[in-house]
């Protein structure tokens, strides 16, 4: 239907249709303003073709990027999380999941599957920011720990993608104690001699960053990750000094030694086959 019509003494002139932009055609990247499309963004590994900002995806988006033709099965599909704690602040633990199991699709922090990157078999547990922050709660650390034991049990490598905020308030002691628990399971891994490689994400903090995600065979980043325990707003009230340029970033942290390497998100999937096929042997 045309959004204009002239009528008068019965002539009726129709304008020609309007034509509405699709919504999602355009990204603006949030570093440098950049406008492109959003079919560039997505070929380009969902970076800016102008800085080289890494925005922020899920596993989703991680999955379609690393395996190859996008081919992998995924591991514990239906796992959701309990309410041990019957914990409750502005909203009953249950609905606050249940809510972000409607927005997301997902059914917690943390998807796993299996599948070939450059024909190297690969197991992979990515973390999805967007489901309470990416919070570690009992089911990502049962999906991590079953995720490595797969990978064990199939002499697979291991790659683990985290990007989290860090325990999860709700479940209070029994998220931490997932810190425990998928340490010890990497300590399984590595008696069988299969490689585990941590991939740190923007942003890695807390308990993420005190387990697991500091205990790759190769910890590396991708550049300009936030990385660290606490905050840098928490560090700075509590020191009452100002940081220096670029803390916790992952150029900062790679340069006190904390990592072992950058790897641009587009170069990502050639870094780990090659580094899995050079060090690695069923």
């Amino acid at each position: 239907m045309a959004w204009f019509r002239r009528k008068d003494k019965g002539i009726i002139t129709p304008t020609e249709e309007k034509k509405e932009t699709p919504d999602g055609l355009w990204h603006k990247c949030k570093e440098c303003n950049k406008v492109m499309h959003t079919k560039e963004h997505k070929e380009n590994g969902y970076t800016c073709p102008e800085c080289n900002y890494h925005d922020r995806i899920g596993s989703e988006q991680y999955f379609e990027l690393l395996f190859d033709d996008n081919k992998y099965t995924e591991l514990d599909t239906e796992m959701q999380s309990a309410d041990p704690l019957k914990f409750k602040d502005n909203k009953a633990y249950p609905d606050r999941v249940k809510a972000m199991q409607n927005k997301t699709g997902l059914k917690d922090a943390l998807r796993s599957g299996y599948g070939k990157i450059n024909g190297v078999d690969f197991v992979i547990a990515c973390m999805d920011f967007g489901f309470i922050g990416g919070s570690m709660g009992s089911v990502v650390g049962e999906k991590i720990s079953r995720a490595i034991d797969y990978a064990r049990e199939n002499k697979m490598p291991f790659l683990m993608i985290s990007k989290s905020g860090g325990a999860r308030m709700m479940e209070a002691g029994l998220s931490l104690m997932q810190m425990a628990k998928t340490s010890a399971k990497l300590a399984l891994l590595a008696e069988a001699k299969i490689p585990y490689i941590s991939l740190l994400t923007d942003p890695t903090t807390g308990g993420v960053t005190a387990s697991y995600a500091m205990l790759g065979d190769f910890n590396i980043a991708e550049p300009g990750a936030l990385i660290g325990f606490a905050g840098p707003r928490v560090i700075r009230e509590t020191i009452g000094k100002d940081l220096p340029k670029g803390f916790q970033k992952s150029e900062f942290v790679l340069d006190h030694g904390f990592l072992d390497f950058i790897v641009d998100r587009k170069e990502l999937k050639n870094r780990l086959s090659d580094l899995v096929t050079m060090i690695y042997k069923k």
